[in-house]
C-alpha cells in the first residue's frame, strides 16, 4: 500500500512540473510569429503608454519632495481682521453732511456699528526684502494684516498696493533675507503637466497638494467674487478655502499661477480650481511696486462678454466669428471721438488680430494712456480704420487701508486720487479720505467722520497710506498728532485742526 502512495505522490509532483513547463515557458517560445524578442513593433505598440508613463514617473524633475522643500519656506500664512457694518440709524434720521455722503458713496448715510471678523489665506515672498503676493479678496477691507512664516515668526504687514480687476494684492513686511520664489512662464504651461499647490486650507498650515493643469485660458463670467480680467489656469490640484493667494508651482519649482477661485457648490474641493497666470501677475506686481496701483488703457466702448455667434456673423456680414462687437460707445470717449459706432466689430488693434472680447480687453489694457493706436473694424461688411487716442482706465474703488504699524488712530483711509475726486465732484484731489471711524474711539469723539479728507499730519502733507505710516513711526505712544482735516459740502470746504493722542 505504501508503495502505491509513493508512486502516486511522485506522479503528482512530476505532473505539476510538466504543467508549469507547458504554461510558463512554452508560450514564450512557441507564440505565433516567433518570440517577443522577434516582435519589436508589437511590443512598442502595446506597451507604449506604459513605458512612457514609467519614464515620466522616474524623471528627476518630478521630485515633489524636493520642490516642496525648496518652495515651501517662501509660502506664508496671512491672517486679516476685517470690518463688517451693522446699521444703527435709519435713512430718515438726518445727520450732518448727508448731502456729501449721498454724493460720495451713492447712498444715504447711516450710522453703523462696527463688527470685526477674522479671515485668512496664503501668500508667498517675491523678494528677500519682504514683498508678498496674495489675492486682493484677502487684503481688501483689512484693518489689520499679520503674516506668519514657516518658522512661526509673525509680522505686521501693510498693503503696498491692490488690483481688484485681477484679484491681486501686494503686501510688505519689514526685514531682509526672506526666502523667495521665482515666476515661471505661464504661457509655456501645457495642459496635462504636473503642478503643486502650497497653502493653508482651512487653517492647516503649509499643505502641499499635487495635480495637473486641466485647461488654460478659462473665463468664469463676471459677477460675484470673479475678477474683471480673467485668463485662468484650471487645475484639479486640491484647492480649498485658505489656499487663496498661494503659489501654483511647476516641476521646475517656478510659480506659474496664483490660486484664486474654486468651483464648489458644497464649499469644498471637487477638482475645479483656478489660478491667475504668472505672466499676468508679473505685470501687475511691477506696477504695484513702482506706483502702488495698476495703470491700464481704455478706448471707451462697451463689449458684450461672450464670443460672436453664428447669428452675429450672418447679421453683421462677417467672414468669421473673430472679433469683438461694440455694444455701446461712451459719449465723448476716445472711440466716440474717433468715429467708432455701435454695431461695429473690432477685428484688429495696431495690426494685432482680435479673437474675442477678452482678447480686446487685455490688448487695450496693456496700451499706455496717451498712445495713438489704429483700430480696424467691420461695419456693414466693410473694413474701416480709425485712429484712437487711448485714455487711462479709471481706477476701481480703492480698498480701505490701515497703517502697517500698531499705532491705530481709530480710523481707516483710502488714498484720494484725481479720478476719484472728479467722479465725486470734489475740489480736493489728493490726500487721505476717511472711509471708516471706529465707534467710541477718540477720532469719533473729536468729530471725524467718513468722507473727511486728511490733508496734513503734523504739518506734513500726506497723499498715501505710506506717508501716514512714515510719520507715525516717528511718534511715540502717548504723544499727540495734529491733523489738518478738510470737509466738503455743497461745493464749499471747511478745514479744521484735530489733535489725537497716539495709543
Amino acid at each position: 500500500m505504501k508503495k502505491y502512495v509513493w508512486i502516486a505522490s511522485i506522479s503528482f509532483i512530476l505532473g505539476l512540473l510538466a504543467a508549469g513547463y507547458v504554461f510558463v515557458y512554452l508560450p514564450e517560445r512557441n507564440a505565433p510569429g516567433g518570440s517577443l524578442a522577434d516582435q519589436p513593433e508589437a511590443l512598442s505598440s502595446s506597451l507604449y503608454a506604459a513605458s512612457e508613463r514609467s519614464a515620466v514617473e522616474n524623471r528627476a524633475d518630478l521630485d515633489f519632495v524636493a520642490i516642496a522643500e525648496r518652495v515651501g519656506p517662501a509660502v506664508v500664512k496671512i491672517e486679516v481682521e476685517k470690518v463688517q457694518k451693522a446699521q444703527d440709524l435709519g435713512p430718515d434720521q438726518e445727520l450732518p453732511f448727508d448731502d456729501f455722503w449721498n454724493r460720495f458713496f451713492g447712498q444715504p448715510r447711516q450710522r453703523q456699528r462696527e463688527h470685526r471678523y477674522p479671515a485668512q489665506g496664503t501668500g508667498f515672498f517675491l523678494s528677500e526684502d519682504g514683498y508678498i503676493l496674495t489675492n486682493n479678496h484677502i487684503a481688501e477691507d483689512a484693518v489689520k494684516v499679520t503674516v506668519t512664516t514657516i518658522q512661526g515668526e509673525a509680522y505686521a504687514a501693510k498693503v503696498s498696493g491692490t488690483d481688484s480687476r485681477t484679484d491681486l494684492a501686494l503686501l510688505k513686511i519689514e526685514g531682509q533675507g526672506f526666502p523667495f520664489v521665482q515666476f515661471g512662464d505661464s504661457g509655456a504651461v501645457r495642459v496635462g503637466e504636473w503642478v503643486l499647490a502650497i497653502g493653508n486650507p482651512f487653517g492647516l498650515e503649509h499643505t502641499v497638494t499635487a495635480g495637473i493643469v486641466s485647461a488654460k485660458g478659462r473665463q468664469l463670467g463676471l459677477g460675484g467674487n470673479v475678477p474683471e480680467y480673467q485668463d485662468f489656469i484650471q487645475t484639479d490640484t486640491a484647492i480649498n478655502r485658505g489656499n487663496s493667494g498661494g503659489p501654483l508651482v511647476n516641476m521646475k519649482g517656478e510659480v506659474i499661477g496664483i490660486t484664486s477661485n474654486i468651483l464648489a457648490p458644497a464649499g469644498g474641493n471637487i477638482g475645479l480650481g483656478f489660478a491667475i497666470p504668472s505672466n499676468m501677475a508679473k505685470k501687475v506686481v511691477t506696477q504695484l511696486q513702482e506706483k502702488g496701483r495698476v495703470i491700464r488703457g481704455r478706448i471707451g466702448v462697451s463689449i458684450p462678454p461672450g464670443p460672436l455667434t453664428d447669428e452675429d456673423r450672418d447679421a453683421l456680414k462677417l467672414k468669421d466669428k473673430k472679433g469683438a462687437l461694440v455694444n455701446d460707445v461712451t459719449p465723448g470717449g476716445p472711440a466716440d471721438k474717433a468715429g467708432i459706432k455701435r454695431y461695429d466689430v473690432i477685428i484688429e488693434v495696431n495690426g494685432q488680430k482680435i479673437s474675442d472680447p477678452n482678447d480686446l480687453r487685455f490688448k487695450v489694457a496693456d496700451i499706455n494712456p496717451g498712445t495713438k493706436v489704429n483700430i480696424k473694424v467691420i461695419r456693414d461688411g466693410q473694413e474701416k480704420n480709425f485712429t484712437v487716442t487711448v485714455e487711462e482706465l479709471e481706477e476701481a474703488e480703492p480698498p480701505a487701508k490701515s497703517t502697517g504699524s500698531d499705532k491705530d488712530l481709530g480710523f481707516t483711509v483710502r488714498e484720494l486720487t484725481p479720478n476719484m475726486a472728479r467722479r465725486y465732484g470734489l475740489r480736493t484731489q489728493t490726500g487721505l479720505i476717511i472711509s471708516d471711524v471706529k465707534e467710541y474711539s477718540e477720532a469719533a469723539r473729536k468729530g471725524l467722520e467718513p468722507g473727511d479728507i486728511i490733508v496734513e499730519i503734523n504739518r506734513q502733507p500726506v497723499e498715501t497710506a505710506d506717508d501716514l505710516d512714515r510719520i507715525l513711526k516717528k511718534i511715540d505712544s502717548g504723544q499727540a498728532v495734529i491733523l489738518l482735516v478738510r470737509r466738503e459740502s455743497d461745493g464749499e470746504s471747511v478745514e479744521r485742526i484735530v489733535t489725537l493722542r497716539v495709543p
